[in-house]
């Protein structure tokens, strides 16, 4: 599972063809234009879904599969995540990671001292917020230049600048 990232959420039927509503987990929404199929794992098991259509409204993705022709279909998708294979993933800008990467990566401040485990990654529309769990509680910390000072994907770190009042 690995090799698989997930772009979508499914968040409920729309409409009585099969469409779906999809919450985007991916910064770059055009990409959903550019997909012919994507996977839904169901219990462990894979099922590719090709793409028939693709349309927005508001802040959700609107798509319809080739393979689901009713309602009662596409609620069986509900709260499923679409996902795709790493090769069919967009090039990443610098200072740009996936999600998947950032998750248990150890957290420290730049005096070495260290914070604790990235767990979870808000979207907030301005700017990503971590959720770094500690000994004691959650901190969260805006994934902004002036804090986030280096990542190593590679050795699982992250170093970070904390602003006053974090």
């Amino acid at each position: 599972m690995d090799n698989y990232l997930s772009v979508g959420k499914i968040t409920s039927a729309y409409g009585v063809n099969g469409e779906v509503k999809v919450y985007p987990l991916t910064d770059h929404l055009d990409r959903f234009y550019d997909l012919d199929y994507v996977y839904i794992f169901d219990d462990d098991k894979r099922v590719q879904y090709q793409i028939e259509s693709v349309r927005f409204i508001k802040n959700l993705v609107l798509i319809k599969f080739y393979e689901v022709n009713d309602r009662n279909e596409a609620e069986k998708l509900k709260n499923k995540f679409i996902k795709i294979t790493m090769d069919d993933a967009v090039e990443l800008e610098e200072d740009e990671y996936f999600i998947k990467d950032l998750i248990d990566m150890k957290v420290y401040t730049e005096d070495k001292r260290e914070l604790g485990v990235l767990k979870e990654v808000l979207k907030t529309g301005a700017n990503d917020v971590y959720v770094v769990k500690t000994d004691e509680r959650d901190i969260l910390i805006p994934a902004i230049k002036d804090v986030i000072k280096d990542v190593d994907i590679n050795g699982k770190k992250m170093i970070v600048h904390l602003l006053e009042g974090l």
